[in-house]
């Protein structure tokens, strides 16, 4: 156990110097060859930025990961889907690419860990007296879990430091359940884990507001791609009660952004796919909050469903889910109140 935790340790801590030593020398080659992110009217930021922070993310995950950790039970399998997404993610920063072929990508690295890895939701554990899954419904449901993580942590990348918040909050928390009950079958994705911690905490140094480098598709794809496996090799470790209502408390905020603005769009009459400026921190920020104030809100909300979540684990699933829905309901009428009494108030003006 001891000889565990101090590899945990070195994992974390590799990846974390080599992602904090990386970053000025990415961000002093992009100045030096024009590979900026343009400020546009969906950008909060007003600079010229590097937006190439996953460079340095991936460095440290990958390095440490293979040094320390073991590869078995799907690991190597993430790792590539992790180098796919990696080059797909670094070309879209350098020359932007269409969202099909983006998709085409995503599809071909969680193939990889579903049919080679056999890396699956396998069961809904009870909720609505679904158990067990039949092998076409487990593959349609993990490819809609993955794609749907991983976008969801690629579009709440809009705020200095929030994305990064996010990935560290809940790549944590699952590292310490791998490593508390993971056991043999599971204990390397603790090392998963802490190596993203680790990464994803050496770039925040350059992140957070006011942002030197930003993660782009490069971070946040590959962010978002550890975090879905690690979501559901959670669910399917099954030592945590109701565990798959845990799983999405533990990615409320980035979830509850995805779905609450896929709907506005969608009633809006509008593509689900078309970017717009109602994502929760542009909600915040539309109430006065400051860059960093919006982060430390959603990062504090984040904590508190986890807590809760976790707490209250032995209500079940369907209760847990329940609550989960109520809070995103008020949550989102807060937002929308706001949004229209904001409105009527320059209409006066």
């Amino acid at each position: 156990m001891e000889q565990k935790v101090i590899h945990l340790v070195l994992s974390f801590a590799w990846s974390f110097l080599i992602a904090i030593f990386a970053v000025p020398s990415i961000i002093r080659v992009a100045h030096l060859k024009n590979i900026l992110d343009q400020p546009n009217f969906r950008t909060v930021h007003e600079e010229l930025t590097p937006r190439l922070g996953g460079l340095a993310m991936f460095a440290g995950f990958m390095s440490a990961l293979t040094i320390f950790a073991d590869l078995g039970n799907g690991v190597q399998q993430l790792l590539a889907g992790c180098v796919i997404l990696f080059f797909i993610g670094l070309k879209d920063d350098l020359i932007a690419i269409s969202a099909l072929k983006k998709f085409a990508v995503q599809l071909l690295a969680t193939g990889i860990v579903m049919f080679i890895a056999d890396i699956r939701i396998t069961s809904f554990q009870g909720i609505f007296g679904i158990g067990e899954l039949d092998i076409g419904t487990s593959y349609v449901f993990t490819f809609l879990v993955i794609i749907g993580i991983t976008n969801s942590i690629n579009l709440i990348d809009g705020l200095d430091g929030l994305a990064g918040t996010l990935v560290i909050i809940a790549s944590t928390t699952f590292g310490v359940f791998f490593q508390l009950y993971g056991g043999s079958n599971y204990a390397n994705y603790a090392a998963v884990a802490f190596c993203l911690v680790g990464g994803a905490l050496g770039f925040l140094r350059y992140n957070f507001h006011k942002a030197t480098i930003f993660m782009g598709d490069t971070g946040s794809l590959l962010c978002g791609f550890i975090i879905s496996v690690l979501a559901i090799q959670f669910v399917e470790m099954r030592e945590v009660a109701a565990a798959p209502a845990v799983a999405i408390g533990i990615l409320f905020v980035p979830l509850f952004d995805t779905i609450r603005v896929f709907a506005i769009r969608i009633f809006s009459g509008r593509s689900p796919f078309i970017p717009d400026k109602n994502h929760v921190h542009h909600r915040l920020l539309s109430m006065g909050l400051s860059q960093i104030n919006t982060v430390l809100v959603l990062a504090a909300v984040n904590i508190a469903v986890i807590l809760f979540v976790v707490s209250f684990s032995s209500w079940g699933n369907l209760y847990l889910l329940s609550i989960l829905v109520l809070f995103s309901v008020i949550f989102s009428i807060f937002l929308g109140v706001f949004k229209y009494r904001s409105a009527q108030r320059v209409s006066k003006v």
